[in-house]
């Protein structure tokens, strides 16, 4: 069951999902105790950046990974996860990521949260 559904157009869609990804990303910095962000401006433009590189960067890597992640059953998409992720602290100011296990951690509790929120406000097409 969902409170509202967002109208069919692309911008509202596109801010519904950027809001929804600041605040997974906001959720994860709350939950990981080794993930850090500053500000709500910096889970605003993590959350562009996280979305630039999961449309752009994490295909390629994915590409290029694919021998690797069928040997491993699909298990190195979490490393890849952790790669795209510390990518976007990498390139968003005042976004932190100490080691690389928190970063493995932390997209899975981004993953996890953005799902929640998603199905929660109702931007999934069902």
């Amino acid at each position: 069951m969902t409170l509202t559904r967002f109208e069919s157009g692309f911008l509202p869609r596109f801010l519904g999902t950027w809001v929804i990804s600041a605040l997974s990303l906001l959720a994860t910095a709350f939950l990981i105790p080794g993930i850090s962000l500053d500000s709500l401006v910096a889970a605003a433009i993590g959350a562009l950046i996280l979305g630039l590189i999961n449309a752009v960067v994490r295909p390629l890597i994915l590409l290029l990974t694919l021998p690797l992640t069928i040997l491993t059953l699909g298990l190195f998409l979490f490393i890849v996860n952790a790669i795209s992720f510390s990518m976007v602290a990498y390139f968003t100011p005042g976004f932190t990521i100490n080691t690389f296990w928190d970063a493995i951690f932390g997209s899975i509790i981004l993953s996890i949260v953005s799902g929640i929120l998603n199905q929660f406000i109702g931007l999934d097409n069902d």
